[in-house]
């Protein structure tokens, strides 16, 4: 308990010092291009102690320099590029040395942002150099389809173990992500894994509580909607009586990791409720898919973002899953009236899910827009979720595969939404865990052919772009396949975990 408190009191000391002045003032200052730099660095001494001598010496030092002080009390992580620097004959071969390179051992104890882990992990590449959430399902398709399943199995304990530590999964391993989380998947990388385990009682047994605490943590608040209190964190109640799920984040304050830009935008912003602004700036972090039209009120203009005023096509479909996942778990345990709960539960939401975001007039799944009553304009590969998770009745199924081929599937892959804006979670961009969610969605109701051709247009994409470059990227151009991918707050990065995962998986069912 002792050293549970500790590491949750150093990562409170973390969270005072975003609030400080010292931080701020670095922040808005431009000394790191990436503001996410200066989030990660470490300090030398106990942060309070750096914060008393910063406000010391600069009402006593004349010739006070920022730069100085930064360099005297902190150790400021560099950007290195993901190098494999052995020849390798092959993609197969450079993802197998990635892996190495993307390894991360457990961590020491440090005056930094980041949460330790007790256990190994996979980064997923580049700027981000600690394990992601819902990343990490996705990079352990490629790790079990390469034998390298203690790792998946170390990381999905990881997520166990912050869990137990900060009552949720956070974004990831750092302070400023504790107060939000990513699309829930410690059920998937369960069902993934439960397979290879020679005993799968022990296994869930070992799995169960943390997957249904993740659920408990998205329906926090459920027992106290009505009809005058409809809505709640991450939590609403429909106008039929029946709860679906939206992103949220406890904060509503400036992003740390992305401080000035969060305050430059919301001078563009034509209301002054900052706090409605941060907060839906942090939710559509929450989700993944940040940024993307899915969330703006005004497709090109970030400014407009509403997330929290959306009910996600995605996360209902994820939940529906987990509740799923929950009832046969406890019924392979024997705990027959839990299962029956949660089969009772995933009936509900399949319902709702059924009602409120299939269009019949698109014929097509789509996010829900609570303030227009009525789903959203904006197409995505989100509205394949439902096939994915075995939701949609034949004949959706049927529909939902035709658009993703004639709307959807372009020479290099599927763009993510039918919306060509800034943004990197939209067209022209492609991105791994789509493809997989998409793929899988396809062949669980038999569309082998459409399924076998996106896997061959997305692995060729990723194949010809490392012959050209010897590199594996977060994200691709699925229009025009030789134009690197951009949108969004960073430059494109390397590496890249979910990348090497799915194009492993897709490449097993390939030749299968």
């Amino acid at each position: 308990m002792t050293q549970l408190n500790n590491l949750a009191d150093q990562a409170e000391q973390n969270l005072q010092f975003f609030e400080s002045e010292l931080f701020k003032t670095v922040q808005m200052s431009d000394l790191y291009p990436d503001s996410k730099t200066f989030t990660d660095a470490i300090a030398k001494s106990p942060i309070k102690e750096i914060v008393t001598r910063y406000e010391r010496q600069l009402s006593e030092d004349k010739d006070f320099k920022i730069v100085d002080f930064i360099k005297a009390n902190f150790e400021i992580p560099s950007h290195r590029d993901i190098e494999v620097k052995e020849s390798t004959s092959s993609i197969d071969e450079h993802i197998e040395l990635l892996w190495q390179k993307l390894t991360k051992k457990a961590d020491d104890k440090n005056l930094g942002s980041l949460l330790p882990l007790k256990r190994p992990y996979i980064v997923p590449g580049g700027r981000f150099r600690e394990i992601y959430y819902w990343d990490s399902y996705f990079t352990a398709l490629g790790l079990v389809d390469t034998k390298n399943i203690e790792i998946a199995e170390s990381m999905l304990f990881n997520f166990i173990d912050l869990q137990t530590q900060y009552d949720c999964i956070p974004n990831g391993n750092r302070a400023y992500y504790l107060s939000r989380t990513q699309p829930p998947i410690l059920g998937l990388l369960t069902e993934l894994l439960l397979p290879l385990k020679a005993n799968q009682s022990d296994f869930l047994k070992l799995c169960i509580n943390g997957i249904e605490n993740e659920y408990i943590f998205w329906m926090q608040g459920k027992s106290n909607l009505n009809v005058s209190n409809t809505e709640f964190k991450r939590v609403v109640l429909m106008p039929n009586g029946a709860i679906l799920n939206r992103y949220w984040d406890e904060n509503n304050t400036p992003r740390p990791e992305s401080y000035k830009e969060d305050i430059e935008l919301f001078q563009k912003v034509d209301t002054n409720n900052s706090d409605d602004f941060y907060r839906n700036i942090r939710a559509a972090c929450e989700s993944g898919w940040d940024f993307s039209s899915r969330w703006l009120g005004k497709e090109n203009t970030l400014e407009s973002i509403k997330t929290t005023r959306i009910i996600p096509i995605d996360l209902n479909c994820l939940l529906y899953k987990n509740e799923c996942l929950l009832s046969d778990f406890y019924a392979q345990l024997k705990e027959h009236a839990k299962s029956d709960m949660y089969a009772k539960l995933a009936k509900q939401r399949a319902s709702a899910i059924g009602e409120y975001m299939w269009s019949e007039q698109e014929k097509f799944y789509l996010d829900y827009d609570l303030d227009d009553q009525r789903v959203s304009k904006v197409k995505s590969l989100a509205g394949a979720l439902p096939l994915f998770v075995k939701l949609a009745n034949n004949a959706q199924a049927k529909s939902v595969g035709e658009q993703v081929n004639k709307d959807f599937l372009k020479q290099g892959g599927l763009v993510t939404t039918l919306s060509y804006t800034k943004q990197q979670w939209d067209s022209p961009n492609g991105w791994a865990p789509l493809h997989w969610f998409t793929v899988q969605g396809l062949i669980n109701y038999e569309d082998h052919k459409l399924a076998t051709c996106i896997m061959e247009r997305w692995t060729q994409t990723v194949k010809s772009y490392f012959e050209q470059t010897g590199k594996l990227m977060e994200k691709y151009n699925v229009c025009e396949q030789t134009v690197v991918a951009a949108g969004g707050e960073y430059d494109v990065q390397e590496g890249f975990g979910w990348t090497n995962g799915v194009y492993k998986a897709f490449r097993k069912k390939l030749v299968k």
